[in-house]
């Protein structure tokens, strides 16, 4: 059976393409682009944050074989552009754990280390005051895609949280030594208080590589 990742790069709007076409010129069959925004408010938090503005994020599920040749056509289309272009990391869907690795210029991410994808849903409005919390935690910033429920009439509940109305997701990718402490930061929060007004959940986020110049 053939084994697959998930090649996740966040990149500025109008960029997704550009990414999947790269992958694709690497083998990747084609992916999925999902304009977000960005959270972050310092030249050190854009590093993992990518700033306050519009962003694209690309979903691209590759064989897992070739997912090193992909990632370095990627990296390398990439290296044309500024630096903190993006950042790109990948989730294994067969749900292996690995060693992520990080690649990047100057800036103090040479070591090999492990990182999480912190996904949190909750109903409009209040992505802002959870990243505000998991930022004061050690997080450095996420981006924030509007999304909304699928379910049909009747369907009032998942996991105990209405999914019908609008919400907005909240991705942020951390080290793994900050996971625990961001997701008891949002837990404490009043606006979550309430059953059912929000959920949460972790993936490891292998390959975690800055896209730029200098990288490639």
């Amino acid at each position: 059976m053939t084994a697959y990742s998930l090649l996740i790069c966040i990149v500025p709007h109008d960029s997704g393409e550009f990414v999947a076409e790269s992958a694709a010129s690497a083998g990747a069959s084609g992916g999925t682009v999902i304009m977000a925004r960005g959270t972050a408010s310092s030249s050190i938090l854009r590093v993992l944050g990518l700033g306050d503005t519009s962003k694209d994020i690309a979903y691209i599920v590759i064989p897992s074989a070739r997912k090193q040749q992909i990632i370095d056509a990627v990296v390398k289309a990439a290296s044309i552009k500024r630096q903190h272009f993006g950042i790109l990391f990948s989730i294994d869907v067969s749900d292996i754990i690995k060693t992520g690795s990080v690649t990047g210029g100057d800036d103090s991410m040479t070591a090999i280390k492990k990182h999480r994808m912190i996904t949190i849903i909750v109903k409009r409005g209040y992505a802002d005051d959870v990243m505000a919390a998991a930022r004061k935690a050690g997080a450095g910033g996420g981006t924030i895609i509007n999304a909304r429920g699928t379910a049909k009439e009747g369907d009032k509940k998942f996991f105990g949280m209405e999914i019908v109305p609008e919400k907005e997701m909240l991705v942020i990718l951390a080290d793994e030594e900050k996971t625990e402490p961001i997701i008891e930061a949002v837990k404490s929060l009043k606006c979550l208080a309430e059953p059912g007004s929000g959920i949460a959940f972790c993936s490891e986020a292998d390959d975690f590589t800055m896209l730029g110049k200098g990288n490639g």
